[in-house]
């Protein structure tokens, strides 16, 4: 099996009846249509077989397969998975599953890492170019996580693995399983999955150091289950109405620098992180060349962080130690209407609405008291159009525009809450957005096998509720109106097979403006009871203080090129290879805004990563897959974020065999890192070392 990758990707998925994947939860993509092949334009996808395959559990190990994509950490006290579309990150890339957007309504922190693979058909990654009838947001590109749906009258698939680490020694276990059924009326669908980290191990290479002594990580244990439940309707062959069910619930520890003193650590954790969606889908054909699809939805969000005196987790007694709460929803739905004009021209539109709330409350120790709950409530509105035109039988042209508008109905904070009687509310100042968004699309398919294309793509995404009212323990003020950032994004790709080889490529190139950035200003405080030197807010005298705040700082430029090649070399071995090459600057400040400082860099991503295979078919019921994931320095800060340096390129050996007893039944081993490489990807984080791992798969 292939990575898939490029514009070739859908032509190992196309959208059908049997599959496995599930159609109606797959976000919109702009196809060759006049390709054979079904091609797609500035997508990618990772299948489920290539996800079990290189034993990637979770979302972020995925990534890594897909060129123009990669995986990240935040280190530090949040221990969270990143991932980077063609520079652009979590922020400015959103993750749905199914379709519907996942969507953390303070502050978007999504952790990558959370969201399994077991129960995926297909991991979708649209880059730069993504249709604006998928919704708004997408500045740099988009994820999409596709469940699966059932085929067969009754099938069935259960997997078990171990992990272990370099010297044997047990480190977790994964779980999962699935059961299912569809007849040509109804189909129905239940799966769940379990991943199990007590532990992982760093490189036999690191040296301890005062706060880590190597061996066994400490606080490297994570927790993450989820559940789908789905059961739909296929009343003709056109028609399709489903009602999904999705739970994810987690809990994790989070990993001290290793460079920090002891004293500077922030001993935090999370003793549940659960995210739930019940979700309607329905796709209904009008006539001999309309259609409408709807997507209702209903997300609720929990979250709980602890920060604790110290590293043993064991008393909350200091001024440090503190219990947050996030308690969240969101609803909402999209409706999407198209219709065929004569075989050439197909014209939709899509509505969307969605409102989220945010509700937050904290409990401090020192002295004891817990705050009352503070609501951040906000309705988000997008309108959207787009023409899609075959001009002749090897010339297609896509155009999209769309409006969106977000709607701010409260922002609250408690301040100062040291003392019941001090503490009290703040009401802050309430500004909406809006924003234009405008793309389109030039395809030639010059043969069966070939095609190139051009896009331009001009997106734009708002701010957070964070971004804009978080005080980040009081060292930030808040700034109520920031713009939305954005991007315009230029694409040059295309793809051929020659001599049974694969191969796609990409050059890209956005231009960035209205990049948020949290940076130092002086600020004139109106409540400071220290001599007056300024003049602030409605005129009263104030004291100039330090401060940051998050701004629209300026621009910037992110440029690279990507390729893809897969090759069946002989009869019995075939290979392929990834490569990204990126670079990211914020080059020019706006003259109202302070300038970044002259270190300042744009952090967690390489200026280039490989991923390389080649599988051996050594007989016919086992296959051998060396594989190489190779990266380039990336920058990184120190805790503080008073220096960047550079974090050192990596080389990762890893390694995985399958044995097939019967059709049924898979046997699988593997390694990764097996040289036992110590490196980091954020300072003073040091990665695990060589792991091994035993999988077992039995499927209908």
């Amino acid at each position: 099996m292939l990575v898939q990758s490029s514009a070739h990707s859908q032509g190992a998925t196309v959208s059908g009846p049997n599959n496995g994947i599930f159609n109606l939860g797959q976000i919109e993509q702009v196809r060759v249509t006049a390709s054979p092949m079904a091609a797609t334009i500035s997508e990618s996808t990772v299948s489920a077989e290539e996800a079990f395959k290189f034993n990637a559990l979770t979302v972020d190990r995925a990534l890594d397969l897909v060129p123009g994509a990669a995986s990240g950490t935040t280190g530090g006290p949040r221990n969270e998975r990143l991932f980077f579309i063609r520079g652009f990150d979590r922020f400015q890339s959103p993750l749905y599953v199914d379709g519907i957007r996942v969507y953390l309504p303070a502050d978007n922190r999504l952790d990558l890492g959370f969201f399994l693979t077991s129960n995926l058909a297909q991991i979708q990654v649209e880059k730069g170019y993504v249709s604006v009838l998928s919704g708004p947001g997408a500045v740099g590109g988009a994820i999409n996580l596709v469940t699966r749906k059932p085929t067969q009258p009754f099938e069935y698939e259960a997997r078990a693995g171990i992990a272990l680490g370099g010297n044997g020694d047990y480190n977790g276990y994964n779980s999962s399983g699935l059961v299912g059924g569809a007849t040509d009326k109804y189909y129905w669908q239940a799966s769940g999955a379990v991943t199990k980290t007590d532990q992982f191990y760093l490189s036999d290479k690191f040296t301890p150091t005062a706060s880590e002594d190597g061996g066994k990580r400490d606080h490297s244990d994570a927790r993450n289950y989820n559940l789908n439940l789905k059961v739909g309707s296929t009343p003709n062959s056109t028609d399709e109405y489903s009602l999904s069910y999705t739970g994810q619930w987690g809990k994790k520890d989070a990993t001290l620098s290793v460079i920090d003193p002891v004293s500077t650590q922030r001993d935090w954790r999370w003793p549940y992180f659960d995210l739930q969606s019940l979700y309607f889908l329905s796709n209904t054909k009008l006539g001999g060349t309309a259609y409408v699809e709807t997507k209702l939805y209903y997300n609720s969000f929990r979250n709980g962080l602890y920060s604790f005196d110290n590293a043993n987790y064991n008393t909350q007694t200091t001024a440090k130690a503190f219990q947050s709460f996030y308690s969240d929803y969101a609803y909402g739905g999209s409706l999407e209407a198209g219709n065929n004009f004569g075989n050439r021209d197909i014209l939709k539109g899509a509505l969307f609405y969605r409102r989220d709330n945010h509700i937050e409350w904290q409990t401090i120790f020192v002295p004891q008291f817990t705050e009352p709950r503070q609501q951040d409530l906000e309705d988000t509105y997008s309108v959207a159009l787009e023409n899609r035109f075959h001009i002749t039988e090897q010339i297609d042209f896509v155009a999209g525009a769309s409006y969106d508008w977000r709607h701010l109905i409260v922002a609250q904070d408690f301040v100062d809450p040291t003392t019941k009687v001090a503490g009290s509310f703040v009401n802050f100042p309430l500004a909406d957005g809006h924003a234009g968004n405008a793309q389109a699309a030039l395809i030639y398919n010059y043969s069966d096998t070939g095609h190139v294309y051009a896009n331009v793509s001009d997106r734009a995404r708002f701010p957070t509720i964070f971004e804009r009212f978080s005080t980040r323990f009081g060292s930030t003020l808040s700034n109520p109106s920031l713009k939305a950032e954005r991007a315009v994004n230029y694409e040059i790709g295309g793809g051929e097979t020659l001599f049974n080889t694969r191969v796609d490529g990409a050059v890209f190139y956005s231009n960035f403006t209205d990049g948020l950035e949290n940076v130092p200003i002086q600020f004139c405080d109106t409540t400071s009871t220290t001599a007056k030197n300024c003049t602030g807010i409605g005129g009263l005298p104030g004291t100039l203080t330090n401060v940051n705040q998050t701004q629209n700082v300026g621009d910037g430029k992110f440029y690279g090129f990507e390729f893809s090649a897969d090759s069946r070399i002989l009869d019995d071995v075939q290979a392929g290879v990834r490569f990204t090459y990126i670079n990211r600057n914020l080059d020019a400040q706006n003259p109202i805004n302070p300038p970044l400082a002259p270190s300042f860099h744009l952090t967690g991503l390489p200026y280039s990563q490989t991923f390389a295979y080649v599988t051996w078919d050594a007989l016919p019921n086992l296959s051998i897959t060396p594989n190489a994931q190779i990266a380039s320095d990336r920058w990184t800060n120190t805790t503080s974020g008073a220096s960047y340096f550079k974090t050192g390129s990596f080389f990762l050996l890893n390694f995985e065999a399958d044995y097939a007893f019967t059709d049924n039944v898979d046997f699988q081993v593997g390694a990764r890192n097996l040289l036992d490489s110590n490196y980091q990807l954020v300072a003073g984080f040091p990665s695990e070392g060589r792991s091994f791992f035993i999988n077992l798969r039995l499927k209908s």
